[in-house]
C-alpha cells in the first residue's frame, strides 16, 4: 500500500504547498516544525482587504508569525525572503 499524505498536505493548493516548502527551506526547519499559511479577508475600514499570515510553530513551543498584506497567490519567494530572513534565528 502506498504511503498516505500527511494531514497537513491534504487539500493544499500547489502554490500554498510551494510557499510552505519555501518557508521551510529559507528558515532551515525540520519536519517536526509546523508551518501554517492562511489567507484572511477583512471588511473593516482601514484594513487591507486580504492578508496572508505565515506562522511557524516548533516542538519546543516557540512560535513566530509574519503578516504579508497581499493575497497568498501573489506572494513570491522574494517576498518571503524579505520578511523571514531578517528574523532568522542563528
Amino acid at each position: 500500500m502506498p504511503p498516505q499524505p500527511r494531514p497537513a498536505t491534504v487539500g493544499l493548493s500547489p502554490h500554498l504547498r510551494e510557499l510552505r516548502d519555501t518557508v521551510r527551506a529559507l528558515l532551515g526547519l525540520d519536519d517536526d516544525t509546523a508551518v501554517i499559511i492562511r489567507q484572511f479577508t477583512y471588511t473593516e475600514p482601514g484594513r487591507p482587504p486580504l492578508e496572508t499570515v505565515v506562522a511557524v510553530l516548533s516542538m519546543d513551543g516557540e512560535a513566530h508569525r509574519w503578516t504579508l498584506h497581499r493575497p497568498a497567490d501573489r506572494i513570491t519567494e522574494n517576498d518571503l525572503r524579505a520578511v523571514l530572513l531578517p528574523h532568522r534565528r542563528n
